[in-house]
């Protein structure tokens, strides 16, 4: 390896992991604000707020099954095409790293993109992480709006042996030609169908 691809490659790294770090912050930020906007009340709740320039919305619902079950369901990353039907392709590029493909409504351009995550257990809590990276292996394309921006956090937290508090964070950009007057409606809809699909699942 010449010393100008060594430097290249450190150069990478680097902005890769600032990022990641921005995209962590971005998380950590909003967690302890008070300023949000609910959208729906039921048996899953629905909010957003605004935070750094993102649309940050949070989806919470109760959950009558055990912890370990819904996990299962968010670890195998592998298996979201058969749970979360909107994502009709995952492919893995690299430990913890996925390219994920989602269908989206007629006359709108399907969406991607490309994340890093992570995962942290503890005796109260359960979190898996992702934030959007660049990876040679799939680069953006002109089939799909690539989710540039992309990050979020599942959080389970169980309430007994039999229940699970769910908390699902992502940022709602969508980018491309979605219209704005519209996001609200989709996040209602992505949040919705997200928890009750892994409901579905575990029935």
């Amino acid at each position: 390896m010449t010393v100008y691809r060594a430097k290249f490659f450190i150069i990478i790294f680097f902005l890769s992991n600032f990022i990641i770090c921005q995209n962590e912050k971005y998380m950590s930020n909003y967690e302890n604000l008070n300023e949000w906007e609910t959208i729906q009340e039921t048996d899953v709740n629905l909010k957003w707020t605004n935070q750094n320039g993102f649309p940050i919305v949070k989806a919470t619902a109760k959950m009558p099954f055990p912890i370990d079950s819904i996990s299962k369901i968010i670890e195998d990353v592998k298996n979201y095409p058969n749970v979360f039907r909107r994502v009709h392709e995952v492919q893995i590029l690299d430990k913890n790293i996925i390219h994920i493909m989602i269908d989206m409504p007629f006359l709108l351009s399907d969406r991607d993109y490309v994340i890093q995550y992570s995962k942290n257990k503890s005796k109260t809590t359960w979190k898996f992480s992702f934030n959007a990276i660049d990876h040679g292996s799939a680069p953006a394309t002109e089939k799909y709006v690539r989710l540039i921006n992309a990050f979020g956090k599942w959080e389970l937290s169980p309430t007994n042996e039999n229940e699970t508090l769910l908390v699902y964070t992502w940022n709602g950009e969508l980018l491309g030609d979605f219209p704005e007057f519209a996001l609200k409606r989709a996040w209602k809809t992505q949040g919705n169908e997200i928890i009750h699909w892994i409901k579905d699942e575990l029935k």
